[in-house]
């Protein structure tokens, strides 16, 4: 038969350990969000915290550092449910010469607003750090941000999610001249002996 001759054709031997069966992975859902998820930004004058003796940027008047490295995020919202948003936070962070412990509790904020336009809320969170003897250290924090929706019209294109340190008014001009101390700051410069 002319059917059968081409799935034959088709068929291929099984190869050596071939005869166990691929597993098999469940569908994903086919139901969609109700539209886009929020946009989630990292604010430039406050993505940086930089504690320095008397405000003079010298690697030597370092105390703490501290960078929000990334975001990333995702949302669930259908009918008439709030915007439920999922944010991964990661922060590297810093102890320079002028930090008095190995531990610190930096705080951050993170700001809902209608894009654009105003705040509409902002949380404040404390961010515990031990740097037990390193200069160094990298946190991931997770934080889940609830968005409720007058109705089923308001999309979460509408809003802004923002997150930053809570930082000085001098520290965020520091940062919005594009003034920078790596978190590394306060690690001792290696010295090359005088050649003989």
């Amino acid at each position: 038969m002319p059917g059968q001759r081409d799935r034959q054709q088709g068929q291929s031997e099984p190869e050596e350990g071939a005869s166990r069966r691929a597993p098999r992975i469940a569908p994903l859902s086919q139901r969609a969000n109700a539209g886009p998820c929020p946009y989630v930004k990292i604010l430039y004058d406050a993505a940086r915290y930089v504690e320095m003796t008397d405000n003079r940027p010298a690697v030597a008047n370092v105390g703490y550092t501290g960078e929000i490295e990334g975001v990333t995020a995702g949302c669930s919202y259908r009918g008439n449910d709030p915007i439920t948003v999922q944010m991964d936070l990661l922060f590297n962070l810093g102890r320079g010469p002028q930090a008095p412990s190995d531990q610190r509790t930096y705080r951050y904020w993170v700001a809902v607003t209608v894009r654009n336009e105003a705040v509409l809320a902002k949380e404040y969170f404390d961010l515990p750090v031990n740097f037990e003897g390193a200069r160094t250290a990298s946190v991931t924090q997770q934080q889940t941000i609830v968005i409720p929706r007058r109705d089923t019209e308001v999309s979460g294109s509408n809003f802004e999610i923002l997150v930053g340190f809570d930082v000085t008014p001098d520290m965020a001009a520091f940062n919005r001249d594009g003034s920078r101390f790596r978190v590394n700051a306060g690690a001792a410069p290696v010295v090359q002996p005088p050649a003989q």
